[in-house]
């Protein structure tokens, strides 16, 4: 089963919404301040809540992580299971994706991941490259991720909420491409959207996910 890659993904119900590592400025002027609160607080928080209203009622789904849900997203019951996927893979989804930006972010990884990434995707270069063309090719909602599955780097994006832990796969590193991450700011220019966000990624969040994922 996959493995937690951040502390608050291990939270049983009821479910809550991780502290935001940051102020909501702080990735100005890449991120502007009233798109990250509006994120964290509303579509986080909502997510939060209905994930936790979906297993008001069943007590047995109430002992697992959010990861654990995922996992076993086709156990769940029919009754709750698109709540589940949708909601619990917000929470999931957006719990890692805070991590991985940070004030004064961007630039290149470094050591076992750095060397990983050229091994993989020949260059830095390279996998930035895929990657931005894997974030601009998600047609309407979804995520572009870097995964470890089946114990190789992979480049792939999600569809809506859906998180890599339903195909068994570990996410190392996400990016958010529904609207709502970036529209006020950039409108309909997901192209510039990713570009400034390329600025923000805490690499070092990244490696420590990588380290996990390999465990």
């Amino acid at each position: 089963m996959a493995q937690s890659p951040a502390p608050q993904t291990a939270q049983v119900y009821p479910h809550q919404l991780p502290p935001l590592p940051y102020a909501y400025d702080a990735l100005e002027p890449y991120i502007d301040k009233m798109t990250m609160e509006i994120h964290y607080t509303k579509h986080h928080g909502g997510y939060v809540n209905n994930l936790n209203k979906a297993l008001e009622n069943y007590a047995d789904l109430q002992k697992l992580t959010v990861t654990e849900l995922l996992a076993k997203i086709h156990q769940v019951p029919e009754a709750i299971r698109t709540a589940v996927r949708n909601h619990g893979g917000g929470h999931l989804n957006h719990s890692l994706f805070w991590k991985l930006m940070k004030k004064g972010g961007g630039g290149e990884p470094k050591g076992e991941l750095a060397e990983a990434i050229g091994k993989a995707f020949h260059s830095f270069g390279d996998f930035r490259e895929k990657f931005t063309a894997c974030a601009l090719g998600r047609f309407g909602s979804g995520w572009a991720w870097l995964m470890l599955k089946n114990g190789q780097l992979v480049i792939d994006s999600t569809a809506n909420q859906d998180s890599p832990v339903m195909e068994g796969a570990q996410p190392i590193l996400g990016l958010d491409v529904w609207e709502h991450a970036y529209y006020l700011k950039y409108q309909n220019r997901r192209n510039e959207y990713i570009e400034s966000w390329w600025h923000v990624v805490n690499w070092d969040q990244v490696a420590e996910n990588y380290q996990e994922a390999r465990k």
